[in-house]
């Protein structure tokens, strides 16, 4: 389902959420697949459970999971919203910095710094 790299200085949780937020969003994962459990893809992936954990209660605050208590963990509708809602953003952002009266490569170089790159 994933891969890891453990040479990455990225942590294996957020390889984890990034990962399957991607899938999420990409629709490789459609709205109500149901996911490993977190001990078995902790298993899968080599890593500790509280791991997985932590990236699934991410995923699952920031709307893409849904935990159904005994029944498990499956995609939430949310996926299907989260491109809209971050172009939604993207435009707002656009507004503000014009009418600040940023240059489009200023604004572009705030992004990329908020974004870490």
């Amino acid at each position: 389902m994933l891969d890891l790299d453990p040479d990455s200085g990225v942590p294996p949780f957020e390889q984890v959420r990034a990962g399957l937020a991607r899938m999420i969003n990409d629709r490789e994962l459609a709205v109500g697949t149901k996911l490993p459990t977190v001990r078995a893809l902790a298993a899968d992936l080599g890593i500790a459970a509280n791991t997985v954990a932590r990236a699934y209660r991410e995923l699952e605050e920031a709307g893409l999971l849904e935990t159904r208590g005994r029944a498990g963990t499956f995609v939430g509708a949310a996926g299907d919203r989260s491109l809209s809602r971050a172009k939604q953003a993207a435009d707002r952002y656009a507004a503000e910095t014009h009418r600040l009266g940023l240059a489009p490569e200023q604004a572009l170089e705030i992004v990329r710094a908020a974004l870490g790159g």
